[in-house]
C-alpha cells in the first residue's frame, strides 16, 4: 500500500476538506482527489462523502482511519530506527575487560546522551566486513596485518598505545622485580593461549618474537582469563603478557604480580576504524573525545610493529 496515498487520506480526514489537505501536503487538490480515488478503488469501498462542510468519513473511512494512522506511525519508526543520530552508535571492541572497552566507558561518561550498542567481533576481517555492510559503525583494531592493507573505503586513526606488562605468579623468577627489560625476558616461557593465526594480535606477537627473540607459547586450549590466571598463579615456569589497561580480577591468594616491561616498552597499537561515508553524528563526537583523552602514540622508549599505520 502506497504510504503517500495513506498519508493523503489521513490529511483529508483530519482537515475535513480536500482543498485544505492539498495545502497542508503542498500538492494540488486534483492530486488529492486522484490519490483518494485510487485508495478507494484499491480497498473497494467509499471512504468519504461530499457534504456542504467538506469531506466526511463514511463508516468504512472511520474504520480505516486508525489503521492508516498506525501504518504511518510504524513507517516513521522504521525510518527512525536506522536514521543517523536516531539509532545507537554501534561499536566493536575485542573484549569486555580490554582497554578498548575502557575507552568506550570513558566516552559514555562524557556523553551519556549518546546511545551505544557495543559488540565483540573476533578478527579484523570480520570487523571490516561489518563496517562496510553497515552492521557496525566503528571498530577498535590494530589496523592491519602485514600484506593485508585496509580497503580504500575504510578510514583509521591511531588512538592508544597500550603498554604490555608481564604477569607472573608469586614463585616466578621475576616475581620480585619492580620492572623487567625486554632482554631479561629472553629464555622465559610466556604463555599466551588463544593467539589465533591470521589475527592482528597474532601478527603483533609474531613481530614481537622476531624483534626480541622471546619465547611465546600458544599450546593448549583457551579456557578464558580465569583459567589463564589460575595456571600462571600455580606454575612458576610460566608468565603471560597483559595490557596495562586490562581490568582482570583474581583471588587474593593467587599472589599474581603485574610488572612493567621496559627498554623498550612493547605497546599494543589500538586504532579506530570506520567507513569514510558513515554519517552518524556520534562518530565525530567519539573521534574528538579519543583525540582529547588519549596520548602516548609513538612515544620515545616504546616499541610497536612496523606494519602499524599511524594516522
Amino acid at each position: 500500500m502506497d504510504l503517500e496515498v495513506v498519508r493523503t487520506f489521513v490529511a483529508v480526514a483530519e482537515a475535513g476538506q480536500f482543498q485544505k489537505a492539498a495545502a497542508d501536503l503542498s500538492i494540488t487538490q486534483q492530486a488529492v482527489s486522484k490519490r483518494i480515488a485510487a485508495l478507494e478503488s484499491n480497498l473497494g469501498v467509499r471512504l468519504f462523502t461530499r457534504a456542504a462542510r467538506g469531506a466526511e468519513l463514511t463508516i468504512d473511512g472511520q474504520a480505516f482511519l486508525p489503521h492508516a494512522r498506525e501504518l504511518l506511525r510504524v513507517a516513521e519508526g522504521a525510518g527512525a530506527s536506522v536514521r543517523p543520530g536516531r539509532r545507537p552508535l554501534r561499536v566493536d571492541v575485542i573484549a569486555s575487560r580490554s582497554a578498548q572497552s575502557g575507552l568506550m566507558r570513558g566516552f559514555h561518561r562524557a556523553h551519556p546522551e549518546i546511545d551505544l550498542d557495543v559488540v565483540m567481533l573476533f578478527d579484523i576481517e570480520t570487523a571490516v566486513t561489518a563496517i562496510r555492510s553497515g552492521a557496525i559503525d566503528v571498530s577498535f583494531r590494530a589496523v592491519a596485518a602485514p600484506g593485508r592493507p585496509l580497503p580504500e573505503d575504510i578510514e583509521a586513526v591511531r588512538v592508544l598505545d597500550e603498554p604490555l606488562q608481564l604477569l607472573t605468579g608469586p614463585a616466578h623468577a621475576l616475581a620480585g622485580a619492580r620492572s623487567v627489560t625486554v632482554a631479561q625476558l629472553t629464555g622465559h616461557r610466556i604463555w599466551m593461549p588463544g593467539i589465533a593465526p591470521g589475527t592482528e594480535w597474532g601478527a603483533y606477537y609474531d613481530d614481537l618474537v622476531a624483534e626480541f627473540g622471546l619465547t611465546i607459547e600458544v599450546t593448549g586450549p583457551n579456557f578464558g582469563s580465569d583459567a589463564l590466571l589460575d595456571t600462571i598463579s600455580d606454575t612458576p615456569a610460566l608468565a603471560t603478557f597483559m595490557g596495562e589497561h586490562s581490568r582482570l580480577i583474581w583471588p587474593a591468594d593467587h599472589g599474581l604480580r603485574r610488572i612493567p616491561v621496559t627498554d623498550p616498552t612493547p605497546v599494543y597499537p589500538h586504532s579506530l576504524l570506520w567507513h569514510r561515508d558513515n554519517p552518524h553524528p556520534a562518530l565525530a563526537a567519539l573521534r574528538t573525545h579519543l583525540a582529547a583523552t588519549t596520548t602516548g602514540k609513538d612515544a620515545a622508549g616504546t616499541w610497536a610493529p612496523g606494519w602499524v599505520i599511524p594516522r
